[in-house]
């Protein structure tokens, strides 16, 4: 069953956050999808879900990518979209002082010339703990966790959002405001 369930979660990425086209399915603009229409679309190209094992996915996920509505008529993705048709209307919110990006040795060449930049996703994301950062750094290659001066920024008018899953959002960070471990 822990298979089905990694291979359904990453699915529903897939189609609520990147790719809804894909299956035929529609998103409105915060990313919400019925789920009657999200199980017909995707068993019309050969995935078959139900609301069970939806229910699971959602519930069972230690990193809370997905919320399913208090109707339970809708699910989305809570963060992390690249699609075009989605905006999620996050309400700003005073970040903590430090905030954690877990990225890549690789990468660290063009964040120091470029910050962080969103790239396909529609915001940069930031954990508010070392090992949140650490783990997705992971998930890329030999982790490095940047940290990020997220109070300063929002005292100089950077606006900071926070999804329902606790991972922090923000359109860039600028390189003066990243600092790499020793």
């Amino acid at each position: 069953m822990a298979d089905r369930l990694t291979e359904t979660s990453k699915f529903l990425s897939y189609v609520l956050r990147h790719k809804p086209q894909a299956i035929g399915l529609a998103l409105d603009n915060e990313g919400w999808a019925g789920i009657d229409a999200l199980i017909a679309a995707a068993a019309a190209n050969g995935t078959v879900l139900d609301r069970d094992l939806i229910r699971a996915v959602v519930d069972t996920s230690d990193k809370k990518r997905f919320a399913i509505s208090p109707d339970g008529a809708r699910i989305r993705a809570v963060q992390g979209h690249s699609t075009a048709e989605v905006a999620i209307a996050y309400e700003p919110v005073e970040p903590p002082e430090q905030l954690f990006h877990g990225t890549a040795s690789r990468f660290l060449e063009s964040i120091r010339a470029e910050g962080l930049v969103a790239g396909s996703r529609h915001l940069v994301h930031l954990s508010p703990d070392v090992e949140t950062a650490t783990a997705v750094g992971r998930r890329h290659g030999r982790p490095v966790v940047l940290t990020v001066a997220a109070g300063a920024m929002h005292r100089q008018g950077f606006v900071f959002h926070r999804a329902e899953n606790g991972v922090w959002l923000t359109k860039s960070v600028p390189p003066a405001f990243l600092d790499e471990p020793d």
